[in-house]
């Protein structure tokens, strides 16, 4: 039973590495479609930004708005050298 314990371990420490590094080794394509952890990673930084989905009655301002302020985040990032997510140097 241990020893199963740790075959299935190894197998699962395996696939998360071979994961890791094939998304490490693949460049980032800006015309690609976006990965569910990218999408995710974008709604937080928008809701962060001040965007509320949920906000229908000021839907095109509050957008506006938060797009605004995520571009001038990005830039600054950018201007510092710092990746962004799913990026690499």
């Amino acid at each position: 039973m241990k020893s199963v314990s740790r075959l299935m371990l190894g197998m699962i420490v395996a696939g998360c590495a071979a994961a890791s590094a094939s998304a490490f080794a693949a460049p980032t394509d800006p015309s690609a479609p976006k990965t569910r952890a990218e999408v995710r990673a974008d709604l937080i930084e928008w809701r962060a930004a001040g965007f509320d989905p949920l906000d229908w009655i000021n839907y095109p301002e509050n957008a506006q708005r938060a797009g605004a302020i995520v571009a001038q985040r990005r830039a600054a990032r950018a201007a510092a050298g710092v990746p962004m997510p799913g990026q690499s140097q």
